[in-house]
């Protein structure tokens, strides 16, 4: 692999100017509500202005963060939460990360790699249970190259059971050289995910060894940029906070989404946020755990902060959590995930075995029930993937998201994938339940040409047609 950065590699996070911007922002009322009208009208926000959400401290105030990130999601993505499962390939590692079930000194973690035909039972058991969407995860290992997980994602997309099919593969693995990129990209992934874990130098040295391939700071943080070079305009980028001031992560997280922007015309696809987990052989001081309080209100802010940037809330987070969280600006959860390699065939309720995992999770339904849930709470569970595959990704996607189009799409392309999935998957409760959703989501689209042409798509669908979108 070349180890060469991009010729115009440059370390965006400037630490001193964030520190002082936590320590020294007061909470200002006029201020806020400039923030919050700014908001409201869809343009993202500065890394001072960010900073000022931070430093809410009145009750009034942080509601109006709450409230103001609700209409956001609402006016953006509607009441729609996209729904994937992660896909854990191998978890043979050569990093040593002090947080993780999959480090390399940890001699009790079992360790595997799924062989050609265990890959295509793990794909088979989720798309029976309804999956359309899946991000395939795996360790940094020379066993997982380029060439090895474009493999893995056509095999995806060429397994098919009934009317089961993969329509949309997420990538969460090491950083790449741009020709591994590449190689990737033209298996006909969505999303390359990578998360920076934390953007404090200091901190990231502390539980990122500097003899292994993760405790290259500037290798991990100019990765995005070479999967952009690489053609990739789908980028994810994430923090696993509580390792460091979630203040300062959070603000670097937007810092990243501005250098993106302003390098690549284009910000990141999705950030994830997950809080650290209890893990396998975890045993590090954890001085900054972020409180239920803060989560909620970082999750608030980071959806003011970027608009049309997906925010991705992982089953690490427990059932109240998710059932609190969701309505603040979230637009993707994973459901009935499974992080044991291998653990889509186990049975039903099996009990997490941290030994054979990277973490604790805290959300254990499966993905009828997680569905049943949304659907309780007028959230319209989503497999939609008409936007990667007609290429509105990226710049393109931007184009047709700013000045509203998307709607015309998404709600319409979430009826329709959810009706498959009431047809083809779900129990006689959930498929009353969800129906009953579609009906009053159909009486919503002003369209009537639009509406007109939902319902004669969901017959289509009864009659055992699939795969229809706008």
């Amino acid at each position: 692999m070349d180890r060469s950065l991009t010729k115009d590699a440059v370390n965006f996070i400037k630490e001193d100017r964030l520190h002082k911007l936590i320590n020294e922002s007061r909470e200002d009322k006029i201020y806020l509500e400039e923030i919050f009208n700014k908001s409201l009208n869809k343009e993202p926000l500065t890394i001072e202005e960010t900073a000022q959400l931070i430093a809410i401290n009145s009750p009034e105030m942080l509601q109006k963060l709450f409230d103001t990130a609700q209409q956001l999601k609402k006016d953006i993505y509607g009441n729609r939460i996209v729904l994937f499962a992660p896909l854990y390939i191998g978890n043979y590692c050569i990093n040593n990360c002090k947080y993780c079930g999959f480090k390399s000194s940890l001699t009790s973690t079992v360790r595997h790699t799924l062989t050609q035909d265990e890959l295509i039972s793990q794909i088979t058991s989720l798309e029976n249970e309804g999956h359309k969407r899946l991000i395939l995860v795996y360790g940094e290992h020379p066993k997982y190259t380029p060439e090895f997980i474009a493999d893995n994602v056509r095999s995806c997309y060429s397994t098919k059971v009934g009317n089961g099919a993969i329509r949309r593969v997420n990538i969460n693995a090491a950083p790449l050289d741009i020709a591994g990129f590449k190689t990737v990209k033209d298996s006909g992934i969505g999303t390359y995910q990578i998360f920076q874990e934390t953007y404090h130098q200091e901190t990231y040295s502390q539980v990122h060894p500097k003899n292994t391939v993760k405790g290259d700071y500037m290798w991990r943080l100019n990765a995005m940029d070479r999967a952009f070079d690489a053609g990739i305009d789908d980028m994810g980028i994430g923090v696993l906070f509580g390792l460091y001031d979630w203040r300062f992560d959070l603000l670097s997280l937007v810092a990243h989404a501005i250098h993106l922007r302003e390098r690549c015309g284009v910000g990141p696809h999705t950030i994830s946020f997950p809080r650290i987990q209890p893990a396998n052989g975890l045993d590090i001081d954890l001085p900054y755990r972020v409180s239920d309080n803060d989560f909620k209100k970082l999750v608030a802010i980071l959806r003011l902060a970027v608009p049309y940037t997906g925010l991705i809330m992982t089953a690490r987070e427990n059932e109240e959590i998710r059932n609190e969280v969701i309505k603040f600006g979230v637009s993707q959860i994973d459901a009935g995930t499974k992080l044991e390699i291998g653990g889509y065939t186990k049975q039903v309720g099996s009990e997490q075995e941290l030994k054979r995992e990277q973490f604790q999770i805290g959300d254990t339904r499966e993905l009828d029930q997680v569905i049943q849930w949304l659907v309780n709470q007028d959230f319209i569970p989503s497999f939609c993937t008409s936007c990667y595959r007609l290429g509105r990704t990226g710049e393109h996607f931007m184009e047709y998201a700013i000045p509203g189009f998307i709607g015309r799409f998404c709600t319409p392309n979430a009826i329709l994938t959810f009706a498959e999935y009431l047809e083809d998957y779900a129990g006689d409760m959930t498929k009353e339940l969800g129906y009953n959703l579609i009906d009053r989501e159909i009486s919503k689209i002003a369209e009537s040409d639009k509406r007109e042409k939902v319902i004669e798509r969901i017959k289509f669908i009864k009659s055992g047609k699939r795969d229809l979108f706008f």
